[in-house]
């Protein structure tokens, strides 16, 4: 029984009661949509607030004659490829659907549905098992441009681009948060159109939030009480919501004294800024049904956890060979070859584990697609110049099957035992991380990428920036260097320092030299 001092639950309803509530929002949508040529583009997640403004989108076209449907409404879904497996399904199998009504409805219905990924070389695991990439950081989120944001935006400028303008109709709510709502009230402010905010990063886009100031609870009341339009169960998401919290449960939501029901957030597996992944545990735990995720969760813990993560999994030099001094010690860079294939050895082993144990619709989820690992292969042989093209090697080892992408060519390969004997022979005192033999391979690979090269200007520039590469053999000698340079720089005088001390690594040396001199 609820608290007699508990207060009566906010709601976008109260003044005028639901059902008027939502009629008033239908209409003032059709409106909108019939007030000018401008083409619509609805964010679709297949999360609750996105699902309840697609809804009441679709249910206001559908209230207007078919004549009057006179511009496009796409329905844009990102799918990052590293998604929850059971909302990336959910969202596939909704796309489809709706695609399938839209085909059944009359002639001229406006709803377009676009499932959009990202571009290749922008996939988590082509950056974080390819290049090298650590696992994302708050001081180093390079995934949330790449995955998400690129792929929406580039669909929107198209869009902008053909038509001169666009409006975003999204989900977003002032009550998800403080930070939000003053987001939201800013842009709102600065619009010159009734009903449409700016868009921050995105020139000639409108935003439309039709359900800007429902409560968290008026958004599962408008999805259980109304109908889902392209016929998919608003009871089966809720169930999806409340699986993926701890106790499992949705309860009757009477007061602010009544946790409310669907909280849950949905998103990449594979986040780290994160502990843990909450609603995946939760899923797992509630339904015995989904312990096929659990090769998922398993890796992602053992393999993704930035407390798990030792400094020696990473390179000491950054990606292009620099070295960064902060705090008295250098900042690691990319993971380190042996470290990388590991990696990629245990993901495959849990994309079969996850083969076997799914159930029938979900048989076909893939961790990581076939051109995603021919894309990381290229990496490593051609821009790495890790030339023992190890990928079908351990391919195979994960998987118990051949590898399915291109074969060697071997004209261009290197053969093992040449290799190990190359190792064996540029091992040195103190070089435990074998960079004399890293440098050796690459400049010998180097020189054969460019063997039929009329002008030699490219080869010597590549030559040169390896070599720099490799100018430390171990991380004390690096470490040592950087601190005196950093010190060096630190006692010249301030009136000789520019920007460029904190530009590139070569400028810093040469500071370096000015101040020895």
């Amino acid at each position: 029984m609820a608290s007699s001092n508990a207060k009566e639950r906010k709601t976008a309803f109260k003044e005028k009661g639901f059902q008027e509530t939502i009629a008033e929002t239908i209409k003032q949508t059709q409106d909108l949509y019939l007030s000018d040529e401008i083409p619509w583009v609805i964010g679709y997640s297949g999360g609750k607030d996105s699902t309840a403004t697609l809804q009441l989108v679709w249910n206001a076209l559908l209230g207007l004659k078919s004549s009057q449907w006179h511009k496009p409404v796409h329905v844009i879904s990102t799918d990052t490829l590293v998604e929850n497996p059971i909302v990336a399904l959910w969202v596939e199998n909704s796309l489809s659907k709706m695609k399938s009504v839209v085909d059944a409805e009359q002639e001229g219905f406006p709803i377009r549905p676009h499932r959009l990924a990202p571009e290749l070389q922008d996939r988590f695991w082509v950056n974080l098992l390819g290049r090298g990439y650590p696992a994302p950081r708050p001081k180093f989120r390079w995934c949330t441009s790449r995955l998400k944001i690129n792929p929406s935006n580039n669909f929107i400028n198209n869009v902008v681009k053909q038509n001169g303008e666009a409006i975003l109709v999204l989900g977003t709510r002032k009550a998800e948060s403080s930070l939000r709502s003053a987001n939201m009230s800013k842009y709102q402010e600065k619009s010159t159109r009734e009903l449409l905010s700016s868009n921050k990063d995105l020139d000639r886009a409108w935003v439309y939030t039709p359900i800007a100031a429902w409560q968290n609870d008026d958004v599962w009341q408008y999805l259980t009480q109304v109908k889902n339009p392209w016929g998919y169960r608003n009871t089966d998401l809720l169930s999806m919501y409340s699986g993926a919290t701890e106790d499992g449960e949705c309860p009757l939501v009477v007061d602010t004294s009544t946790p409310s029901c669907g909280d849950s957030r949905f998103g990449c597996f594979v986040c780290t800024m994160v502990d843990e992944d909450k609603s995946m545990k939760a899923m797992i735990q509630n339904d015995d049904e989904k312990e096929w995720m659990l090769p998922i969760l398993d890796f992602r813990n053992q393999w993704l956890s930035i407390k798990n993560e030792k400094r020696e999994d990473r390179d000491f030099r950054r990606m292009n060979g620099a070295l960064t001094f902060y705090k008295d010690k250098l900042v690691h860079g990319p993971y380190r070859q042996q470290h990388r294939e590991n990696m990629l050895a245990a993901l495959l082993e849990a994309q079969e584990a996850v083969i076997d144990l799914a159930p029938e619709e979900a048989k076909n989820f893939r961790l990581i697609e076939l051109d995603e690992l021919e894309e990381i292969r290229r990496i490593w042989v051609a821009e790495k110049h890790e030339i023992e093209d190890s990928l079908p090697k351990i391919y195979q080892e994960a998987t118990g099957s051949p590898y399915p992408g291109k074969a060697i060519d071997e004209r261009q390969s290197f053969k093992v035992e040449d290799l190990k004997l190359l190792q064996d022979l540029c091992k040195e005192e103190g070089d435990d991380e074998g960079v004399l033999y890293q440098l050796t391979r690459e400049l010998l690979h180097i020189e054969h990428q460019n063997r039929a090269m009329v002008r030699r200007s490219k080869l010597f520039n590549e030559m040169r920036d390896a070599l720099n590469k490799a100018a430390f053999i171990t991380e004390s000698q690096a470490e040592d260097y950087a601190r005196r340079r950093k010190n060096a720089i630190d006692s010249l005088d301030s009136d000789s320092l520019d920007s460029r001390i904190f530009a590139t690594d070569r400028e810093q040396d040469e500071l370096f030299e000015e101040a020895k001199s």
